[in-house]
């Protein structure tokens, strides 16, 4: 489990910076292309739990495969059926972000130089570079479902410093004068081809990795389906809880650019706080598919109220380092002093999401292991737009509370999932779905 889940955590640690590196260089040229930015960013990351659609079903089908020990063909067909399904929505997805990104931005209340940031930051990397984003994530799903959690943290911080080299050749030289936030969103989209071409290296140096494109074309339908079955409520779940977001977003968007800059800062500090409850959530995720795949139910049963423990621990406690220095650390974003109160409010706040965020990681990652997928869709996307859309609109809006009120809702929508998600675990219902 160590072995998962530190470099997992490594993983998602730079896989943040990615987009927080944007944002911090990014605020130090333009408040505006920050707010920009931060309100696509959102759609990035729902057209990326588009293409999970795929990657989780496959990951979770070939975690319980390796513990069955499926034979090579079976696994293979595994690798071949998500990379067909993966460029088919992929290149659809790409024709769907340039035709639609401008009737989208219309729906928000916007000043022009935040819509033309979003606009050209969203149709650079969410457009033209989607295809790359989804087979960086694909590839990086079937290495974890092996067990080479190191080969994709290395990809990462690889790709996290071209971001990085590419975000200052944009806005500290005159190559992008007059055209920095497309540079920003090309050096991101540059970090996700160069990830692609390393990652395929890897998987063929690798001879314990099926993924040989030889015979495509002829993968049983049930192997697709398969994949399917597990991959669309799971990312539906991820889906549901984006789009619930979005909506707040769009309820909140009118209160100012102020505000939405605080909310695209706070979410860029905090996020590395559950990086590691991310990780082991992943890593509970592939452990509990190879319990379940080797008729180890109990062990799982057991092993996932620990990983929890731990989670909460460590993710709880990073809040408050980062509370204990946010002067500091809010500094290095902005020191508007419209903004900065509210994110220091916010940041504040985070100790309640995170507290519920662990439980939904852990046990939400131990119940999609295990091949238990309709309970969390189904009571997800409820819980989501009953207590993140209804409660927020209730406290933020109704109430007066503001952005406090929104990150209020999202805190009690974690928390009450989460519980629910416990009481699932151990009723032990879970046992009875495994694939195999």
């Amino acid at each position: 489990m160590i072995k998962l889940t530190v470099p997992l955590a490594m993983e998602q640690f730079f896989r943040i910076l990615v987009s927080s590196v944007d944002t911090f260089m990014l605020s130090s040229f333009s408040e505006q292309a920050v707010a920009g930015v931060g309100l696509v960013g959102q759609y990035v990351f729902f057209i990326q739990i588009l293409f999970n659609v795929v990657c989780i079903g496959a990951s979770i089908v070939l975690a319980q495969y390796l513990g069955a020990e499926k034979s090579d063909d079976e696994l293979n067909y595994i690798s071949q059926a998500s990379s067909l399904m993966i460029t088919v929505i992929s290149l659809i997805l790409t024709a769907a972000v340039i035709l639609g990104i401008g009737p989208l931005l219309n729906c928000y209340t916007l000043d022009p130089e935040v819509r033309n940031s979003a606009y050209n930051y969203f149709v650079i990397f969410g457009g033209y570079c989607a295809v790359f984003t989804a087979f960086s994530l694909l590839q990086s799903a079937i290495l974890r479902s092996y067990g080479y959690t190191r080969d994709a943290m290395i990809v990462t911080i690889i790709a996290n410093l071209i971001n990085v080299g590419g975000n200052a050749l944009a806005l500290y030289t005159p190559l992008f004068k007059g055209y920095e936030v497309q540079g920003v969103a090309w050096a991101s989209g540059a970090s996700m081809i160069v990830s692609c071409i390393i990652l395929q290296i890897m998987i063929v140096r690798k001879k314990d990795v099926k993924f040989s494109l030889k015979g495509l074309f002829k993968v049983p339908s049930r192997v697709y389906q398969m994949i399917l079955k597990i991959g669309i409520p799971t990312a539906g779940e991820n889906l549901s809880y984006n789009v619930a977001n979005i909506m707040q977003t769009a309820m909140f968007s009118a209160l100012g650019t102020a505000v939405m800059s605080a909310h695209v800062y706070t979410q860029t500090i905090i996020r590395f706080a559950y990086a590691l409850s991310i990780a082991i959530g992943g890593a509970t995720q592939i452990k509990t598919g190879y319990y379940v795949g080797a008729k180890q139910s109990d062990v799982a049963y057991k092993k996932l109220f620990l990983y929890w423990m731990f989670a909460t621990i460590s993710s709880v406690s990073l809040v408050g380092v980062l509370n204990i220095f946010k002067t500091p650390i809010i500094s290095l974003f902005t020191q508007d002093e419209k903004t900065v109160p509210i994110v220091a409010a916010l940041m504040l706040v985070s100790f309640y999401i995170e507290f519920g965020r662990c439980m939904n990681l852990i046990f939400v990652g131990g119940l999609k292991g295990s091949g238990d997928i309709k309970f969390p869709v189904v009571y997800g996307i409820f819980s989501m737009w009953a207590i993140i859309v209804g409660m927020g609109w209730f406290l933020g809006i109704y109430c007066g509370l503001g952005i406090v009120g929104f990150w209020l809702a999202v805190g009690t929508e974690e928390t009450t999932r989460g519980i629910a998600m416990v009481l699932r675990w151990r009723s032990k219902r879970w046992m009875k779905h495994a694939i195999v």
